[in-house]
């Protein structure tokens, strides 16, 4: 690998540290190589454990809930005052464009320490008075500490957004953090660990690895018996493995998994915004979010209209470089994930899928047909134990089927090993409200997707996940409570 090129290292105990093993960052958009990322070793992880450990047993342990909020609000200050060179890192690792990039992700990044600093301080205990045999009143209170060590690993979908979504709410809580960002996405951590060592926290608050999953920095972390906590957005399958690690020592999980979520579209909704809603549920970010509508049921009588009108909806969205103007697609990933896509593709056709459009590779005639571009892709024609409704795919894609009845789509939207969120479209508030409690998902849009209020918990059943994040519920996650009797 060329020296020229950026080197992107580990930050341990306060200090930006270097490894010997290292790995190529490559662009999403043309394949070009970004620069070199060090790959940690056990050693590595070891030393940043142990800074963890000792910061809690150091400074970072005896800070009050007041200081550790004025500390997450210079982050976001810091990050701020850096913006655009967090959309930068953020647009060259993922190739999304740079509107959501400067819209989405930075910005949350920002807002999620801003609300964790502003909730760590409202955070108050529970009390209560009884009185006790003796006849002395007896005051019983709670008190929220840290679990300790806490491993954050995040994923490269949203690696800012998801990451901060951690960092914030385990360092308000005043756990020490040792983080673990997709290899696919490690700029705009790194960036963060520059912001954090500026905002002036404690030597071994937060650390950062780099590296891989199995047999890397990811195995060697979730592994290691000096960690209380650990909080995982990724693969289900990644997930269970972890869990299986995380029964050693009996420790705290929290997981946002992945998810095979429904659209459904009834004949009473608001016809134009249910099919914008829909091609924004199914193709943001070229459909790598959890959260996007793979399975789309629409009532019957609209069910041709509809699947026309996405069709020339999806045929309208731009695919491009990330500063074009009015982009509406980026790459995916990296070209592992475009194959594997393109084997969902392939498999839709063998299981007899209608392509209603898309299904390939755009070609442009220029650099970026050697990044990893697809087209957002429709199907119909599919049942629902086709391999292609089921499984994930994590792509631009989704698949059409009419249904006839409420009873009818409540159990096809249930028939899911996933349960993550679901998009509901209806002029109907009271049939809303209804199917909404029958979806066996965490979270249900109604008439909108993506729109969330960050006080409000977050998560999934089955196979998306376990526990819930957001708001207070992820200072119950990031905290131990103690309950403090006291009789006079």
């Amino acid at each position: 690998m060329s020296s020229s090129l950026p080197l992107l290292r580990h930050y341990i105990d306060g200090e930006f540290v270097a490894s010997a093993k290292r790995f190529a960052n490559v662009s999403p958009v043309d394949g070009r190589m970004l620069g070199e990322v060090c790959e940690a070793d056990g050693d590595t992880v070891n030393r940043a454990v142990a800074a963890a450990r000792a910061a809690q047993a150091g400074a970072w342990g005896r800070t009050s809930a007041g200081e550790r909020a004025d500390a997450l609000l210079r982050i976001a200050a810091g990050i701020e005052r850096r913006f655009e060179e967090f959309v930068a890192a953020e647009v060259g690792d993922t190739g999304r464009s740079v509107k959501q990039a400067r819209s989405l992700d930075i910005a949350r990044g920002v807002q999620n320490f801003r609300t964790f600093a502003e909730l760590v301080r409202q955070a108050g205990g529970e009390f209560y008075e009884m009185r006790a045999a003796d006849g002395n009143d007896v005051f019983s209170y709670t008190v929220r500490k840290p679990h300790g060590v806490v491993a954050v690993i995040s994923p490269w979908n949203l690696p800012l957004l998801l990451l901060t979504w951690k960092v914030a709410p385990a360092l308000a809580c005043g756990n020490s953090v040792v983080a673990k960002p997709s290899e696919e996405t490690p700029a705009s951590a790194s960036l963060l660990a520059e912001v954090i060592h500026e905002a002036g926290l404690p030597a071994g608050a937060f650390n950062l690895v780099h590296g891989f999953g199995p047999d890397s920095a990811g195995e060697f972390l979730t592994r290691h018996p000096d960690v209380d906590a650990i909080t995982f957005t990724g693969e289900s399958r990644t997930g269970e493995a972890i869990m299986r690690v995380a029964a050693a020592g009996v420790r705290e999980v929290s997981f946002e998994l992945g998810g095979k979520n429904a659209a459904v579209v009834f004949a009473d909704a608001d016809f134009d915004k249910a099919v914008a809603g829909v091609l924004r549920s199914s193709f943001t970010n070229s459909g790598q979010v959890c959260l996007c509508s793979e399975r789309v049921y629409v009532e019957r009588p609209t069910f041709e209209r509809f699947v026309a009108a996405l069709k020339a909806g999806a045929e309208k969205l731009k695919i491009g470089y990330p500063d074009e103007d009015d982009v509406d697609m980026g790459p995916l990933i990296s070209r592992a994930h475009r194959d594997k896509v393109l084997d969902y593709f392939a498999l839709a056709r063998a299981e007899g899928a209608t392509v209603v459009t898309g299904g390939g590779v755009p070609r442009f005639g220029d650099a970026r047909d050697d990044g990893a571009y697809v087209q957002p892709t429709i199907w119909t024609g599919l049942d629902d134990g086709a391999r292609c409704v089921r499984e994930e795919v994590f792509g631009p894609v989704c698949h059409v089927a009419p249904f006839d009845s409420e009873e009818e789509v409540v159990r096809r939207v249930n028939d899911s090993e996933y349960g993550l969120c679901a998009a509901l479209w209806t002029r109907d508030l009271k049939r809303a409200h209804a199917l909404s409690r029958r979806f066996r998902v965490g979270m249900v849009w109604v008439n909108t997707w993506f729109l969330r209020d960050l006080r409000t918990p977050f998560g999934g059943v089955g196979l998306s996940g376990i526990g819930r994040e957001g708001g207070r519920h992820s200072l119950d996650f990031y905290s131990e409570l103690t309950t403090v009797c006291v009789n006079p």
